[in-house]
């Protein structure tokens, strides 16, 4: 049975009645089924309390039957995508300079990611539009424009309730989201993009260090093109809640990481699962989500940074089966 919106299931606290050996076994075994202790790389630990119900009161998950094929897409003329950069709060450097209101503003050099995209849309035959306006994704009429919305390192309170509310509905329609990084780090009290997300959110991350990702799927659109195993930098996030009903696409080795992978706020990592890039059906869209993406040197193309290509077959691929355009979270 679906939870109703709003409404979170409660764990009734263990009676003191429970005492001696059987006693113990049970409390352990309810503070594991509750999340309460958890189990990881063979340890038992304090882990996460109670973090609401998972189902967000959407259908979600990898059955295409959450699907919503409603036909507000039309592709006659191509396929288009908006990219959003607004940050109100902290700014990764490869945005470069906030922008100014309205559509395709000018750009700098220093707007690497917005840049990034043109040049992948222009390669590969789609249209990029870009924004950091809240007001131009307040309407669904708008969003519906284009066949998949980027958010890429946004960050906190990145969106007003109109926009809040044209993105529900675009979602509902059919709509496709890609969420890149700080996306992660984005609209923090609103549990439905919580869900979107995949039931994760950004908690903290440890050093940006080089780190050995696995592809997980090599059948999906986005990681078919990517070997088995392939290096990059980044700021390697630490997640409250980590996905759930997802299909795990890539992640990375935790014993890679040669500066180790405890947060800023002392998250202990996630062990022999800690997921880079995932994608779902949410709420009657596509959603596919990578934490990575920090450095600006990811869109280099003169092979100067490790990982730079492999990031964007995996970025590429993900907005083009966002978008609908090829075969999605297989």
């Amino acid at each position: 049975m679906t939870t109703p919106v709003g409404q979170r299931r409660r764990i009734r606290p263990l009676t003191a009645a429970l005492s001696g050996a059987a006693g113990t076994l049970g409390i352990t075994i309810a503070l594991l089924a509750t999340g309460t202790l958890s189990v990881a790389q063979g340890r038992i630990g304090q882990g996460a309390e109670e973090l609401g119900d998972p189902d967000y009161g959407v259908c979600r998950g990898t059955d295409a039957r959450c699907y919503h094929g409603w036909g507000n897409f039309d592709t006659s003329k191509g396929y288009k995508v908006l990219l959003y950069t607004r940050t109100a709060g902290p700014r990764h450097a490869n945005l470069g300079p906030a922008l100014t209101p309205g559509m395709n503003p000018p750009l700098t050099d220093a707007n690497t990611v917005q840049k990034g995209l043109l040049k992948m849309g222009s390669d590969n035959g789609f249209q990029v539009d870009y924004t950091e306006d809240a007001g131009q994704l307040a309407s669904p009429a708008t969003l519906f424009k284009y066949n998949a919305v980027i958010f890429y390192s946004t960050s906190r309170d990145a969106l007003d309730d109109a926009a809040q509310t044209s993105l529900r509905q675009y979602i509902r329609g059919g709509g496709g989201f890609v969420g890149v990084h700080n996306a992660f780090g984005t609209e923090y009290n609103w549990p439905w993009y919580e869900g979107l997300l995949g039931n994760a959110n950004f908690y903290d991350h440890g050093a940006n260090q080089p780190g050995t990702v696995h592809t997980v799927n090599r059948k999906d659109t986005s990681t078919k093109k990517l070997p088995p195993t392939w290096s990059i930098s980044d700021e390697w996030y630490n997640l409250v809640p980590a996905p759930t009903k997802v299909r795990v696409l890539a992640k990375v080795d935790e014993s890679t990481l040669a500066k180790g992978v405890t947060g800023n706020y002392n998250h202990p990592g996630h062990g022999n699962n800690h997921p880079v890039a995932w994608c779902q059906y949410y709420d009657g869209g596509r959603a596919w989500l990578t934490t990575l993406g920090h450095d600006a040197k990811d869109f280099t193309t003169d092979g100067s940074f490790p990982g730079a290509a492999e990031f964007q077959k995996l970025l590429l691929g993900g907005i083009e089966s966002a978008m609908g355009k090829a075969p999605f979270c297989k």
